[in-house]
């Protein structure tokens, strides 16, 4: 069992920040939730406190907001053709690595789970931006010296009912029975990514990179 933990989240606003935050606020190991957000919202919860951020790829002059925190998440994300390449490589690898130096300068012992996804290439090699950005990011918190996790999940499958952000993920969703058949290599429930996201986020695992069938045997 985990001691009490504060803990902080950027990109709580997605299908999958969104959950994890849930988890957090609803723990009794989880004293106090940060979350970093563009503009507030409407949540309301007395272990809240919602922190704006004109600038996810600078910290600078944000120390009180990681001081102490024991567990951080980073679920910011954008899909693939959303945004110009620049604009995705600044999201994927600049947003996430400023998050994990701000968390590691304020505790160097602090455990972060990073969000990143199936193919994830750490040569850095891949011709799909996608892959070489997520494991450009991974490569660069990796040696931040953190308590480490990388979430590698497949086609997530959204379980609280969302708009599709594109055709590709429409079709996915009507032939989910069929991507099940692939077994625990080929898909999760948003639900279960979210729930072994916080488990691992309090309690920690053996291995570093979590693929999609090791992220489920956490749900």
């Amino acid at each position: 069992m985990s001691d009490k933990k504060k803990v902080v989240i950027a990109g709580a606003s997605g299908m999958i920040g969104q959950l994890v935050l849930e988890q957090c606020l609803s723990s009794n190991e989880v004293t106090e939730m940060i979350s970093l957000v563009r503009k507030t919202t409407e949540t309301k919860n007395p272990k809240l406190k919602e922190v704006v951020i004109e600038n996810f790829a600078d910290y600078s002059g944000q120390d009180d907001t990681f001081k102490n925190v024991d567990t951080a998440f980073f679920c910011i994300g954008v899909y693939t053709g959303q945004v110009p390449d620049k604009k995705f490589k600044e999201i994927t690898v600049d947003y996430a690595v400023a998050f994990a130096e701000a968390v590691k300068t304020a505790n160097p012992k602090a455990t972060l789970c990073l969000l990143s996804g199936a193919g994830a290439d750490r040569s850095e090699k891949s011709r799909t931006s996608f892959a070489k950005y997520k494991g450009m990011a991974e490569n660069q918190i990796s040696s931040l010296g953190l308590n480490f996790y990388t979430f590698r999940p497949a086609y997530i499958y959204p379980v609280p009912p969302r708009k599709e952000p594109n055709l590709m993920y429409r079709i996915s969703r009507i032939l989910y029975p069929l991507i099940r058949l692939m077994g625990p290599n080929g898909s999760i429930k948003s639900t279960e990514l979210a729930s072994a996201m916080f488990k691992v986020g309090l309690n920690g695992a053996d291995t570093e990179i979590l693929e999609n069938k090791t992220i489920l045997e956490f749900s």
